[in-house]
């Protein structure tokens, strides 16, 4: 799927660090993203992110079939938590992997993943196959945004910044319009699967062109004269904690059993001490500076994905659209999404930058509250496809300014560790949200739907399960409005 005002106090690196060749120096102020210097990384890492760009809107709209195929629609939610769940573990692990050798290893080991996730998907005879295709797909996953803001971090200028972010949104253009159009016709003629064990062969192009790219501009430690710090056993053991107890968090909230809330207490007494000791210090309360950005980002991600995850679902079961359709109706938030992210990456939005991730949280939370209006079979099908294409230009703006923002407050050797603990906001927040949401669903009588998803009449039964998801997403974006007012200041870094 990043506050540029000037910060009240520049980080400086630790005593003692050098900057080194493949480190951006932010005084730098020529060049572009395409410039010779620049061009085989930028399309190589762009490319990366085209990938799984089109992974998401494919198989984002190939879901609702594979679901009921697999006669597991009542743990339609587990096949989207799955993925964040184990992608929690990978982003402290590509974080530290990124500061101590360079973020060229966790990435290839992530794309890998990646790609051996959605062929075990994609051959999966059973749901549990299929949630444990997502669930390394989310290993791979976690490993590669890390290991790509280090990439961006270190080889690219302060100034070059807002623009590899805004090509990052523009990625997800083409795939959100032809995504949903090519995995819903591919799932209709040749079956569901297909779209998952095709993905893969995308891996070859990215892998080619970025690999040798990175090794000569960001690859080894930030200071390559320093001795290499050993791994940080606690926050690994904090990364399992963290992964264990959302997935219990996750499992116990699906049940909906009295006896499901003892692995539901579990989860949390694993999660409260393992986010208190990966998140900055202040993220809770809304610090203001990097805290409250950690935080935002994980407020909107949470939000927007958990309610999007039930969009194609709502569609086809309530509305009757084929997979086709029910993923196409979201394409045009591909293209505003990339709007909002190229606004946020002109210079003249610089000394309104807090107004304008605040403005996007209104629109993301706005979009929210007005999709269920579709569950009221007068209102048009578009209307759901226009207001989401708001929700998407707010989130384009919000999610690259954090971006941007994180890497503003960062020392280059505490990059890796500091994207790592914005990645586990926004995954954290993803299967939280998730999971409060997929439990609402099927305590409103949402897992009964599967028949439904087969029929191409609205014939689900129970609309109000997705009211339920919806309406309180949208109360948690407009929390996420308030936090946008305190992304400048000066709380202390990670």
């Amino acid at each position: 799927m990043s506050a540029l005002e000037p910060r009240d106090a520049d980080v400086a690196p630790r005593p003692g660090a050098r900057a080194v060749a493949h480190v951006a120096h932010d005084d730098d102020t020529k060049g572009s993203v395409l410039d010779p210097a620049h061009r085989a990384l930028s399309i190589g890492i762009v490319s990366v992110v085209l990938l799984i760009a089109f992974e998401a809107t494919a198989v984002g709209t190939a879901m609702p079939v594979a679901a009921r195929e697999l006669n597991g629609v009542s743990v339609y939610a587990f096949a989207f938590s799955a993925y964040f769940t184990t992608s929690l573990f990978a982003m402290v692990l590509a974080g530290q992997w990124s500061d101590r050798s360079g973020p060229l290893a966790p990435l290839t080991a992530g794309i890998s993943a990646f790609a051996a996730g959605l062929l075990l998907s994609g051959t999966a005879g059973a749901m549990w196959l299929f949630i444990l295709g997502r669930a390394v797909q989310g290993l791979g996953g976690g490993l590669v945004i890390v290991a790509l803001y280090v990439i961006v971090g270190r080889a690219y200028a302060e100034h070059l910044r807002p623009a590899i972010m805004a090509a990052f949104a523009a990625s997800w253009v083409v795939p959100s319009v032809v995504g949903p159009l090519a995995a819903g016709t591919v799932t209709e003629h040749l079956g569901w699967r297909w779209v998952f064990v095709g993905i893969p062969a995308l891996v070859v192009f990215p892998l080619a062109l970025a690999l040798p790219a990175i090794r000569r501009t960001a690859s080894g430690p930030a200071d390559p004269t320093a001795p290499v710090a050993p791994w940080d056993r606690r926050r690994i053991r904090l990364a399992l904690g963290i992964s264990a107890g959302a997935a219990l968090l996750q499992y116990g909230g699906q049940e909906l059993r009295w006896l499901s809330l003892l692995p539901a207490a579990v989860g949390v007494a694993l999660l409260v001490p393992a986010v208190r000791g990966l998140l900055p210090h202040g993220t809770w309360r809304a610090a203001r500076g990097l805290p409250s950005v950690v935080l935002l980002r994980g407020i909107a991600a949470g939000a927007f994905v958990a309610a999007e995850s039930f969009v194609p679902l709502m569609l086809v079961t309530q509305r009757g659209l084929s997979p086709t359709l029910a993923g196409f109706s979201l394409a045009a938030g591909g293209l505003t999404w990339a709007l909002g992210s190229w606004i946020q990456a002109r210079p003249w939005t610089e000394p309104y930058r807090e107004r304008l991730v605040v403005l996007g949280m209104v629109l993301v939370a706005l979009s929210i509250a007005a999709a269920p209006s579709v569950l009221i079979t007068a209102v048009p099908v578009w209307v759901l496809a226009a207001v989401w294409g708001l929700g998407c230009l707010g989130m384009g703006a919000v999610i690259a300014s954090t971006s941007v923002l994180l890497m503003k407050l960062s020392a280059p050797e505490e990059v890796g560790a500091n994207s790592a603990a914005l990645q586990i906001s926004d995954g954290l927040s993803n299967v939280l949200l998730l999971a409060a949401g997929g439990a609402a669903f099927a305590a409103l009588g949402g897992g009964a739907v599967g028949h439904a998803v087969s029929s191409s009449a609205a014939t689900g039964s129970h609309p109000a399960a997705f009211a339920a998801v919806f309406l309180p997403m949208a109360g948690v974006a407009a929390v996420g409005a308030w936090v946008a007012t305190r992304l400048h200041g000066t709380e202390a870094r990670a």
